[in-house]
């Protein structure tokens, strides 16, 4: 749905063959979660594209959480997600080059990796938090930036290795690098200069 599409609440009842109250209920959580905006005399409209500075707030973010993600994943241990990493990567491998889903492909898959490494980390809290963001759905609806997949997924396969390998350090450089690019990939959305994403690489959270 485009940015700022009005919700009538009347007519997804209808499609859906139910009461108002239930799509009432969905629309609030949908709300919550920062993808449908209220306004009053108006009622509820998906939510509007991210502007260049939100952008970069979601990105610092993002900067915070995941290479200490990856390398809380980078251990000799059962934990170690590379085999499932690498199972995703291969499937989008074989539907790279599609036709009319590159996009939901990408979308998908992007989450499904970043997912799986912030799940092996261990922490709900943090888990929970990311969730919450839909970066991912929020970033694909701004700019289809490398829309067939072939640079994500060569960032992608770089974080895998380093988290085989059992290689901290590798496995948070590569996270690292991979936000900032995506990051500058998406920032070409629009027509200024963005905004540098501040250095966090300091920061250090516990695994």
């Amino acid at each position: 749905m485009a940015p700022g599409t009005r919700i009538n609440i009347d007519a997804v009842s209808r499609r859906l063959g139910v009461s108002q109250t239930p799509v009432r209920e969905a629309l609030q959580r949908l709300e919550g979660d920062n993808l449908l905006v209220y306004s009053p005399g108006r009622g509820y409209s998906t939510t509007p594209l991210l502007d260049v500075a939100e952008l970069r707030s979601l990105f610092e973010f993002r900067l915070l959480i995941e290479p200490w993600a990856a390398r809380s994943a980078a251990v000799d241990r059962l934990s170690n997600p590379s085999a499932a990493l690498e199972t995703e990567l291969k499937a989008l491998e074989g539907r790279i080059g599609s036709l009319g889903t590159a996009r939901q492909d990408l979308v998908a898959h992007d989450a499904r990796f970043h997912g799986m490494i912030l799940a092996s980390a261990g922490n709900q809290v943090v888990q929970q938090a990311f969730s919450k963001t839909h970066c991912h759905l929020h970033l694909f609806r701004l700019y289809p930036a490398d829309v067939e997949g072939r640079i994500t997924l060569s960032e992608h396969r770089s974080v895998r290795d380093a988290i085989e390998a059992s290689d901290p350090a590798a496995a948070e450089e590569a996270m690292r690098a991979h936000i900032r690019n995506s990051y500058h990939r998406f920032a070409h959305a629009f027509d200024v200069q963005p905004p540098q994403l501040a250095e966090v690489e300091q920061v250090r959270m516990a695994p």
